[in-house]
């Protein structure tokens, strides 16, 4: 009998030590009722929530741009098309992207801006007193010192995606924003794609009923393309397990699912297959046997209500893209990728309706700001107009003086994903707890909705 007691005390004391174990993490971290939990800093004397927060009107907003390659001359080309927007500063580690951007200026017939050469040349950029805006499209690692430095200064900052690629970082722009008083967005711009727009509109009328499960991917072959693409991305993923893109797919379905407005991610479970085309892809550009990052990683999220939310990630399948944008709900059902579908209850049962009923609906539920700006949102560009419909609605928002659409707490939440599903991955795809980034205000705003004046 003895024996017996001191065995099962034994087998106590493990598992009490295996669950007080912390867990590697950018941030400090535990085991709690079988679930990897990172710690939730406490804000500082202060800092107060940056929800629905609002910052004085700029009529002309002035704009610097930081990181000029393919994204950001593409972000100067289309700023030359907003009304209200002044072009005041450029800078890049190469001197020649900042003529090229210059002469899309004078193309415009708008002044020349003043060039910052450097990989810290931002730091100067930064110190200048006539900026309202730093739109940030560095490689992935240097968004958020950018965006503190810009913060810190007293300017808004709008950064590429992923945001941030830790969790240490997510919260570093969270208490920053909420200290300065300064806007930070991350530029999600699947979240202005016209069938997101549309089908988020109708889940918003109740079109679809009670949307309880939602799929979203980022699915590009990108595995022949490393040899002119940015040489970081792939440095990145060989050196990362994980879901390393996670936003474009979840960004919009997080927007249905009202989350940190009625509803939060609650916890996250990771899976993913082995490094095969992946691993071609470090011998043949890097000449390294091994990439971190398997061929496909799918993450499955709890909601605090209870609901689904599945994220896929590969870019190196020999399958077409997809962003699989999809909607399930007590009354409908829509459905991007691999077709568009959708569903009613009310009109066509579980069956698709026709196509000329799907284009009518996605027509009608289209929000009215869109059909004011459609036209020349594909005339300008940018993803067929995503991109443009996004850069609009940022300086309206900042014209105006209201909430951007998303908040420094989608860009945390949304890109923590990376690190939370790495973190899953290499605990035997345990869950891992979403941290709180709103500190317990998840649920004081009643729903998604655009702010207009």
């Amino acid at each position: 009998m003895k024996k017996t007691a001191y065995l099962l005390l034994a087998l106590c004391m493990v598992v009490v030590s295996s669950c007080t174990k912390t867990v590697p993490a950018s941030v400090p971290a535990h085991i709690e009722d079988g679930m990897i939990v990172l710690e939730t800093p406490a804000r500082e004397d202060g800092q107060t929530s940056a929800l629905g927060m609002t910052c004085d009107p700029i009529d002309t907003v002035r704009v610097a741009f930081v990181g000029i390659g393919g994204r950001g001359t593409g972000a100067v080309r289309r700023y030359t098309q907003i009304d209200g927007v002044k072009i005041v500063a450029l800078c890049d580690v190469k001197q020649e992207r900042i003529d090229i951007c210059n002469d899309i200026l004078a193309k415009n017939g708008l002044p020349a801006a003043e060039g910052y050469v450097g990989d810290e040349a931002y730091k100067e950029l930064c110190k200048r007193d006539d900026i309202d805006l730093v739109y940030i499209a560095t490689d992935w690692l240097d968004h958020v010192n950018v965006a503190v430095c810009a913060m810190e200064n007293g300017h808004h900052a709008a950064i590429e995606v992923p945001a941030a690629m830790t969790i240490e970082d997510c919260w570093r722009m969270v208490n920053t924003s909420e200290k300065t008083r300064r806007h930070c967005m991350m530029l999600e711009n699947c979240c202005y794609d016209f069938f997101e727009l549309s089908t988020l509109n109708m889940a918003q009328q109740g079109l679809f009923g009670n949307v309880y499960h939602v799929e979203g991917a980022y699915i590009h072959f990108l595995a022949e393309d490393w040899d002119h693409s940015e040489t970081w991305r792939l440095d990145y993923n060989m050196a990362h397990r994980g879901d390393n893109y996670p936003t474009h797919g979840l960004g919009p379905i997080c927007q249905v699912m009202n989350i940190h407005r009625g509803d939060k991610m609650d916890y996250l479970v990771a899976m993913d297959t082995p490094s095969y085309n992946g691993r071609v892809s470090a011998k043949k550009w890097r000449d390294k046997d091994e990439c971190a990052d398997g061929d496909h990683t799918i993450s499955l999220i709890q909601t605090e209500q209870k609901k689904l939310i599945e994220v896929q990630h590969n870019v190196y399948a020999y399958r077409p893209y997809s962003r699989m944008h999809q909607l399930t709900g007590t009354a409908g059902f829509a459905n991007k990728y691999p077709i568009q579908q959708i569903s009613v209850k009310e009109i066509n049962g579980h069956n698709a309706v026709s196509q000329e009923v799907m284009d009518s609906l996605l027509v009608a539920y289209r929000p009215d700001f869109v059909k004011e700006i459609e036209e020349k949102a594909k005339q300008v560009g940018g993803h067929g107009g995503m991109d443009y419909i996004m850069d609009y609605r940022l300086v309206y928002c900042l014209r105006n003086g209201l909430p951007l659409d998303e908040d420094v707490y989608d860009a945390a939440e949304w890109s923590s994903v990376q690190e939370l599903s790495r973190i899953s991955l290499e605990n035997n795809s345990m869950p891992v707890k979403f941290p709180d980034f709103t500190r317990g205000d998840w649920n004081k705003v009643d729903g998604f909705h655009y702010a207009f004046k």
